[in-house]
């Protein structure tokens, strides 16, 4: 971060210099905290505890007016370090940036939004948790991250977007298990400030660290690793929803399917959220994935409800309850609640 006041001071003597007023232009930190508690009825087992999932703490600089710097760090969990990026804006628009290091990859809707606006407490849905955002039970936990360079930018008038990653493939804070590379492709389409059209595709191949039922891929194989989703979200404000930080309707559905080796598997969600009024939102979730669709009995559909109260900016209650339809492979039906606490700055 300093090197934003190295730049700075190459442009000024020494002595003009207002070092504190330099930090508070060009240094940003934000950090949040999340955690609560949990029970489970699942394989006929009872189950409950407090958790700490999320003590995350970033820093970004502005080196200059098209150069920054990101540093992320989770200190509630062993992998610790979460991003390191530079980028570099190339145009006098937002046309094109070019981004490398360490962030998280521009697969699916759902992964790229932080966990502090995302409706579940268990923050993804299964098809973006085991496809793109989560723990990929081929590879490990990777939390929608990978190291490589990106090309980014907006055009006509911001209704475009547009990233293009190519990336190890092989996740958070590790170096790639083979000599090949993932490319990830999105396209957002933002007719309006309120609807968004997302697509998004990832062609890869993994370097297996672990082994799957569903899936006869043995650990440190290579594998062809694809990706592919289609979605969509919209946002509609409300009388209601001016205390909210939901602003009102939210809708936001999406399709994705992989292909790990020779065995296909797909999913889809629908979240929406609607505000109560003085900060209260309702909650509701419909979510199925199918880990392999060749076979029956791997699927699971999850039914969500819940509340959530925005007590102060960035910072929230949550209570959920979810009831688990599983395959016959998946186990027996359960049940889980869920409470957790945010608070952020």
């Amino acid at each position: 971060m300093l090197c934003a006041l190295t730049v700075s001071a190459q442009e000024k003597k020494s002595g003009d210099i207002d070092w504190m007023q330099e930090l508070k232009n060009r240094i940003t930190i934000n950090g949040y905290m999340q955690g609560g508690y949990a029970y489970s009825d699942q394989g006929g087992k009872t189950t409950s505890s407090f958790n700490f999932k999320r003590a995350i703490f970033w820093g970004r600089a502005r080196i200059t007016d098209r150069w920054s710097f990101m540093f992320m760090n989770n200190f509630a969990l062993s992998q610790g370090v979460l991003e390191f990026w530079t980028d570099y804006r190339i145009t006098n628009n937002k046309a094109l940036t070019v981004r490398i290091g360490q962030f998280q990859h521009p697969l699916t809707i759902e992964s790229p939004i932080t966990p502090t606006m995302l409706e579940l407490i268990d923050i993804t849905s299964q098809s973006v948790t085991n496809l793109a955002n989560g723990y990929e039970p081929l590879l490990g936990p990777n939390y929608g991250r990978d190291q490589g360079i990106m090309l980014l930018g907006d055009l006509f008038n911001d209704h475009l977007h547009y990233e293009l990653a190519v990336m190890n493939g092989q996740g958070i804070n590790q170096a790639d298990g083979n000599s090949d590379k993932d490319v990830i492709v999105k396209l957002e389409y933002r007719p309006t400030k309120q609807f968004r059209l997302v697509a998004s595709a990832q062609k890869g191949r993994g370097h297996a660290k672990n082994t799957v039922a569903w899936n006869d891929i043995k650990v440190g194989e290579d594998y062809r690793r694809d990706r592919v989703s289609f979605g969509g979200e919209l946002k509609i404000p409300t009388m209601l929803g001016q205390k909210s930080t939901s602003g009102g309707i939210s809708l936001r559905s999406e399709f994705l399917a992989g292909k790990d080796g020779d065995v296909s598997s797909r999913g889809a969600y629908l979240t929406s959220t609607i505000a109560l009024g003085k900060g209260i939102d309702a909650i509701a979730s419909a979510d199925y994935y199918d880990r392999n669709t060749s076979v029956s009995g791997w699927q699971r559909t999850d039914l969500t409800g819940g509340l959530q109260y925005w007590f102060y900016p960035k910072c929230r209650l949550q209570l959920q309850y979810t009831h688990s339809f599983c395959g016959e492979l998946m186990g027996d039906d359960y049940n889980r609640i869920q409470a957790q606490v945010q608070v952020a700055f």
